[in-house]
């Protein structure tokens, strides 16, 4: 803007998120007309059940955490837009930067408390009105909040009726990263600091949604769902597959309110879906749509830091081929497998295998695959063949973050290994309030079809000839949202999947459709919409 420099900003641009100017009066984030409203009292429970948890472990303590700061990009003052980081959120629900929380606990007390950051008055020249304590504490329906600079001196005082200062730290199974304790100004010497017990029970709580939790997951999947068919109608041969990117952004903010993607778009077209996490720098979604081809898109919305993802796959023109319809229904016939299994105590890696006998049965009617005498398909599942056409894992825990948090805990199932098994983001069996994507997929790619032409005990099933004629055609995943249910489970996602849905609704028919043609996929709010 401006005027504005950091040596105007006395280094306040780690906080200029901040604004009051339109601070919500109520205890609860939406952003007016059609998006969701998220009431704050969601947050209270999580931190409810997380103290809950810990009584179990320990009579008394205080749990810390450190949120999110602003940065500004490589040495400039370009401030990046903040996104607040997940374990934080999940807790406390505050979108602005600099902030510190609080859970103090006893077995018969509990109080929360957020630290603000302490803005020197001249920020409201640039940043807007400063909000107060006060206004902060009626907004996150938190018991108290206090400057950061007043945190030593409460947790001070705090020692004297509990000694037992709780950190995070673990590794991330998804990313590998660790969450690394938060440094700390002066704890009181007689504080023991425990990192052992916070971690995986954060982790682990994560995974099972609350109900609030649950409806605005929906909610983020419809918008994401009805974004992805407004994309389907608009996007034609010869356009860029960066305006299909844009097409989906720009629905999800100007008609709901989602100003964030949920990750890095894949809008892969032709050849390029063969590359799972096409979209990044190096590949960004910049390549010519064409007549002919299958164009995968892989996109989610994000609001409140709740995340969607979901996956389409449709041909550029409207109308499938022979050969496209084959790889299509089976990796449809993938997500119907998986459906039909899909309930509390069904591990997760027996339906990644339940899928993967789906894609092959359609190899075998592409004719890219033989049947080989004495070797069943349930045979070719555990030499793992079905590696070579879905090297990915079948889905993901989902939430506050894409690849949500719990995959991989102690005293829970340990990864698997070989192809498609070892991406697997969680061996888990399934339990309700568990929130997932099934993401099936067929691709041709070529550095693992030529792997398997050269191990000799894969070369034998595919027919080289046949599978040649395939390379550089890209592939097929169908990625939906869904939440395990006492008894089954139900899908968040309600876009077209059957080959008749997609072609009517890029002819541009009607959708919702008036009935429901495939109710095994179970899109339960498909005709309320």
């Amino acid at each position: 803007p401006p005027g504005r420099t950091q040596k105007d900003l006395c280094g306040w641009g780690k906080f200029s998120s901040f604004s009051s100017q339109f601070f919500l009066k109520m205890s609860a984030f939406s952003l007016g007309l059609n998006s969701f409203t998220v009431p704050f009292s969601m947050h209270s429970e999580n931190r409810s059940r997380l103290v809950s948890s810990l009584l179990t472990e320990t009579s008394d303590g205080i749990v810390l955490l450190e949120g999110g700061i602003s940065k500004e990009r490589n040495d400039t003052d370009h401030e990046l837009l903040f996104r607040q980081e997940s374990y934080f959120h999940y807790l406390f629900g505050v979108k602005e930067p600099g902030f510190w929380g609080a859970l103090y606990f006893t077995e018969t007390t509990v109080k929360s408390i957020l630290f603000c950051p302490r803005l020197p008055d001249e920020y409201a020249v640039w940043m807007g009105k400063i909000t107060t304590p006060e206004q902060f504490k009626s907004h996150y329906e938190v018991d108290e909040v206090m400057y950061v600079d007043e945190m030593e001196s409460w947790m001070a005082s705090s020692s004297s009726s509990t000694n037992n200062l709780l950190l995070m730290n673990g590794k991330n199974s998804d990313s590998g990263s660790m969450y690394v304790p938060p440094t700390l100004p002066n704890p009181p010497p007689t504080m023991t600091i425990d990192t052992k017990t916070l971690f995986p029970i954060l982790a682990n709580q994560r995974v099972y949604k609350t109900a609030k939790e649950l409806e605005l997951m929906k909610h983020v999947s419809k918008v994401t769902s009805l974004s992805h068919v407004n994309t389907m109608r608009t996007i034609k041969p010869g356009m860029m597959e960066y305006q299909a990117e844009a097409t989906f952004l720009h629905f999800n903010y100007f008609h709901y309110g989602c100003r964030q993607l949920a990750y890095t778009a894949i809008c892969a077209c032709g050849p390029d879906p063969a590359v799972l996490h096409y979209g990044h720098a190096g590949a960004p979604n910049d390549q010519k749509i064409n007549d002919g081809d299958m164009c995968l898109m892989d996109m989610g919305a994000e609001y409140h830091c709740y995340c969607s993802d979901i996956t389409m796959s449709w041909p550029a023109n409207g109308t499938f081929t022979d050969v496209q319809k084959i790889v299509y229904e089976g990796v449809l016939n993938a997500q119907r497998n998986v459906f039909e299994i899909l309930r509390p105590g069904t591990s997760w890696v027996e339906c990644h295998k339940a899928a993967e006998k789906a894609i092959l049965t359609a190899m075998v009617k592409l004719g890219v695959i033989r049947m080989v005498n004495g070797v069943t398909m349930d045979d070719m599942v555990e030499l793992r063949l079905g590696g070579v056409f879905m090297p990915h894992g079948l889905g993901h825990f989902i939430g506050v973050d894409t690849h949500d948090v719990g995959g991989y805990l102690p005293d829970f199932p340990k990864r698997e290994s070989g192809p498609g098994l070892k991406s697997l983001r969680t061996a888990r069996i399934l339990e309700k309030d568990m929130c997932l994507t099934v993401e099936p997929g067929c691709y041709f790619i070529d550095y693992t079809i030529d792997n398997a032409l050269k191990d000799d005990k894969l070369k034998g099933f595919i027919v080289e000839a046949e599978v040649n004629k395939h390379r550089g055609t890209g592939g097929v995943r169908l990625e939906d949202v869904i939440a395990i249910t006492e008894e089954s489970f139900t899908n968040y996602t309600v876009a077209p999947r059957g080959i008749d849905e997609v072609e009517s609704v890029m002819a541009g028919n009607k959708w919702p459709p008036l009935k429901d043609l495939y109710p095994e996929l179970k899109r339960e709010t498909l005709l309320t919409m």
